[in-house]
């Protein structure tokens, strides 16, 4: 073979080996919106880019069918992404809103629908129309009608669109079955975000809205309802549950505005409770050790830890590890890296840094002047943490104790999912995009 020749294969090869090893580690799997820890932070080979514009290390960039500010999950070498899409159908009748709602429900049908996009050319393989309707309810402004995210276990896919129903889809998008859970009535009808989540043979849903708030455990396989707890005193919350195991039992840590309650997976008892979070208790609980960590942010401030292995209701005793107050977030979930927390204050550009043990900050809290509103969650690479605010900036930090500002990146495009990062590719998700962030450089 002449030189130019083995260069050109040479080079050929590179490109493809390249490209491979975005998909080659399953263990890069993002199979549920906080990532293969449920703690917003990646595997440990992850190591995405620090720097893009919207022309360089992009990849490619999807266009995808209607809105959704969902958070992307991925399986190997697909993602899979929700969003609804208003039609020309006018609704049959006037859909009349409830009087303490401050927003009006549409006068069209919107078809609510699944997209599954290849990880590595960026081109639609399916997409799947699950349900056609007119939503009962209106929306924030800052909301869309698709804001859970899908989840998987490698063997089927669930997606939930709250009132307008629970499925579960084959990868290749044929639908095994749906269950109606019936209509939300939401807080001032500002929307729904309901996320499920698989453990197991058990699919958990929690159903936080103003009066009969409850939650439910369904057979992945069938649909059906294994279990429903009422969840009294509680209101809309926008949470996803964390499903984790303590002394060889299954529980379900929901947070909440009145308490945070935790559940026997296999019967749906309550095992434990604690009072002290706010009105609106959005962030998702994570595991530190033995402990849950959990956070509320609106109208108030509060983190606490405590032990999985709880029973009855402890607010305001010893059992609880340690509580914090200060800095919390509002829609944002915190991120877990080895014993650090990592959260943005309210929905506010201000990072704070506590040790998962004992509660107490590392270091003073930073201002990240470049963002400006946050709903999307902070995420972790091996190396570094990726802060996206609402309007495609993301600021790049070190992984560190005391973090470091690496990179400021922008997009300029509404932003509101949080970024999901697997292997050495982060993929952002706007409200009508899909953007894959990796290096492009030619060796």
């Amino acid at each position: 073979m002449n030189v130019f020749l083995y260069l050109i294969s040479a080079a050929s090869w590179f490109a493809f080996a390249t490209s491979c090893e975005v998909i080659a580690n399953e263990t890069d799997n993002w199979s549920a919106w906080r990532g293969p820890n449920l703690n917003g932070a990646a595997s440990e080979t992850a190591d995405p880019p620090t720097v893009w514009t919207p022309t360089e290390n992009v990849g490619w960039t999807t266009d995808l069918p209607g809105q959704g500010t969902s958070t992307p999950i991925v399986w190997q070498d697909r993602v899979f992404l929700l969003s609804a899409k208003p039609t020309q159908k006018q609704a049959d009748s006037p859909v009349v809103s409830d009087n303490r709602s401050r927003t009006t429900p549409p006068d069209v049908y919107y078809q609510f629908m699944i997209t599954c996009v290849g990880r590595q050319t960026g081109r639609i393989l399916w997409s799947r129309v699950a349900v056609e309707e007119v939503p009962h309810e209106g929306h924030h402004p800052t909301h869309t009608y698709a804001g859970s995210s899908p989840t998987t276990d490698g063997e089927r896919l669930y997606v939930s669109f709250g009132s307008r129903g629970i499925f579960a889809y084959s990868l290749d998008g044929d639908m095994l079955w749906k269950t109606d859970l019936g209509n939300m009535r939401t807080r001032y009808g500002w929307g729904e975000s309901v996320t499920p989540v698989i453990h197991g043979d058990s699919l958990i849903i929690n159903w936080d809205q103003e009066e009969g708030s409850f939650i439910t455990c369904l057979d992945p396989s069938t649909g059906r309802k294994k279990w429903s707890t009422p969840r009294p005193n509680e209101v809309t919350s926008w949470n996803t549950p964390l499903v984790t195991e303590i002394d060889g039992r299954a529980i379900v840590v929901v947070n909440g505005t009145h308490k945070v309650r935790a559940y026997d997976l296999a019967s749906g008892e309550e095992r434990w409770s604690c009072g002290g979070q706010t009105v609106n208790a959005i962030p998702s609980p994570i595991r530190f050790e033995d402990s849950a960590i959990v956070m509320s942010g609106y109208r108030g401030s509060i983190a606490a830890s405590i032990p999985l292995s709880s029973r009855d209701d402890v607010t305001g005793s010893d059992k609880v590890s340690w509580t914090a107050k200060g800095g919390t977030p509002y829609v944002p979930s915190p991120l877990l890296v080895e014993d650090r927390l990592y959260f943005t204050g309210t929905n506010r550009n201000v990072l704070s840094v506590l040790n998962a043990n004992t509660g107490i900050a590392v270091s003073a809290p930073m201002r990240l002047s470049a963002l400006r509103n946050i709903y999307a969650s902070p995420v972790a690479s091996r190396k570094h943490i990726y802060i996206l605010d609402r309007e495609g900036t993301c600021v790049v930090l070190t992984n560190a104790t005391k973090p470091e500002i690496v990179a400021v990146n922008k997009l300029n495009d509404a932003t509101d999912a949080s970024p999901v990062i697997v292997g050495h590719q982060l993929l952002i998700r706007s409200w009508t995009r899909l953007y894959s962030i990796v290096d492009t450089r030619v060796e």
